[in-house]
């Protein structure tokens, strides 16, 4: 670990030097006695193995499970192991985005491959360099093509993950920005409503596809009743569906934005993740955060640098239409060194495992009296079932057996099954969930 420490005692005394200064004290000479803590009531430090022992006792308390049948935003997929091996490297692993970029090439360059990759996937134009995660690029996204004078509403999708919403009308409510939520209906966007609701002081329609309860919305009769009435749509996917389904940008959606987690991030008790953004050529100057750029140097050589980026986003912060300065540049790095690893035929088996498996679950759930899909429509890997018992009950037999179920909502349960899941792992489930219902009759 010595190696990640930033700097030595030397170095440190040489700096303090440099600034006419013979010690720490000196440094903060400014800030009031008052003001100054003395003495903090801290253990004594411990060795390595000590300390690997004592973070060991701390993480044996988390309940780890052999199964994952939950998804609901955050998804248990294969990680080859070339992924970690590559970004846990010292080369990479930085301490944070540097200010002077174009000295920092290799950073660069790897944020400007993860571009072309979400555009690739995404089927856009032009990414940015990554947000926050998934809930912050669709609250960007919307905000978009707001202009405060005759674009000033949005329209959101009442089947998007509620996480999502709640953080869009928090954006929104900020910016004095009208939100409307289309009401679900068969557990995807009720067409009809969203034509109603959408007219020309709309600037923004937001849906996801697949939706919070797995559905694919029926996303082409969306997007065209949008654009006839003068909207962009912005359109939050499952990045591991794209490897068989239509892109955004063959739906004809204006931008697509989603949660990078599934992309080689491990679930890790929530995250760091990554919100990936991408939007075709005529919204690129409205594209929050950082865009890398390729271009050649005095001596025509290939480099990279940052392109694109509002100084108000820095400065006059209260003129900026985004306040993203960052960006994910090692979660970037990890679903770059993913996607490569597994390719487009790897990501393609992934999402046909994800949705054979997902379907082949429900299948057999439906022979067990009471399970019931909720909706006949198409799902890939999510699903929504009633459930003849009370699901946290259910849930807290399964992890008994180290099994995490599916997301209890209103009385019903939602299922999820990735290529993790395999066969016998299934029909485990499902034969644990007939004995649970049996005991409770």
């Amino acid at each position: 670990m010595g190696s990640y420490i930033p700097n030595t005692v030397d170095e440190r005394l040489e700096m303090l030097k440099s600034l006419g200064l013979s010690s720490f004290d000196e440094l903060y000479s400014v800030v009031p006695e008052a003001a100054r803590v003395r003495e903090l009531d801290l253990p004594d430090g411990l060795s390595e193995m000590e300390t690997v022992a004592a973070v060991s006792r701390i993480a044996a308390k988390n309940k780890v499970f052999d199964s994952i049948f939950r998804g609901a935003g955050a998804y248990c997929h294969y990680i080859p192991s070339v992924v970690k091996a590559i970004t846990s490297k010292e080369d990479f692993v930085t301490a944070y985005t540097p200010y002077q970029a174009e000295i920092s090439q290799g950073v660069l360059q790897s944020i400007f491959e993860y571009q072309t990759q979400i555009c690739e996937l995404t089927g856009m134009d032009v990414s940015n360099a990554s947000v926050y995660d998934g809930a912050t690029a669709a609250a960007e996204a919307v905000l978009m093509n707001v202009d405060g004078r005759r674009k000033k509403k949005v329209v959101v999708s009442g089947a998007a993950d509620p996480q999502v919403i709640k953080v869009i009308r928090t954006y929104c409510d900020s910016r004095n920005v009208e939100v409307t939520v289309v009401p679900v209906k068969d557990c995807a966007t009720d067409t009809e409503a969203l034509r109603s609701a959408v007219d020309r002081e709309t600037a923004t329609v937001y849906i996801q596809s697949p939706n919070y309860y797995g559905v694919l919305e029926d996303a082409e009769d969306i997007i065209s009743a949008s654009h006839e009435a003068g909207a962009k749509v912005a359109m939050g996917v499952n990045p591991i569906s794209l490897g068989i389904m239509k892109t955004p940008g063959e739906y004809g959606a204006d931008i697509a934005c989603g949660e990078g987690q599934p992309l080689g991030l491990p679930l890790s008790f929530g995250g760091p993740y990554i919100g990936f953004m991408a939007a075709k050529k005529d919204m690129m100057r409205k594209l929050p955060g950082r865009i890398v750029g390729q271009t050649v140097d005095a001596d025509g050589r290939r480099c990279f640098v940052l392109t694109l980026q509002a100084r108000e986003q820095h400065i006059r912060r209260e003129k900026a239409s985004s306040n993203i300065c960052s960006n994910e540049a090692l979660c970037a790095m990890t679903v770059s060194v993913y996607l490569a690893a597994m390719g487009p035929e790897g990501l393609k088996k992934a999402a046909v495992c994800s949705a054979s498996h997902a379907h082949y679950l429900a299948k057999e759930l439906s022979k067990l009296d009471g399970f019931e899909l909720v909706s006949g429509r198409e799902f890939f890997d999510e699903f929504l079932m009633t459930c003849p018992v009370d699901p946290d009950k259910l849930n807290e037999k399964l992890a008994e057996n180290g099994i995490l179920g599916g997301l209890p909502i209103d009385g019903n349960i939602l299922w999820c099954a990735t290529e993790m899941n395999g066969k016998a792992d299934i029909d485990r489930l499902v034969a644990l969930v007939a004995d649970i219902v049996k005991e409770a009759e």
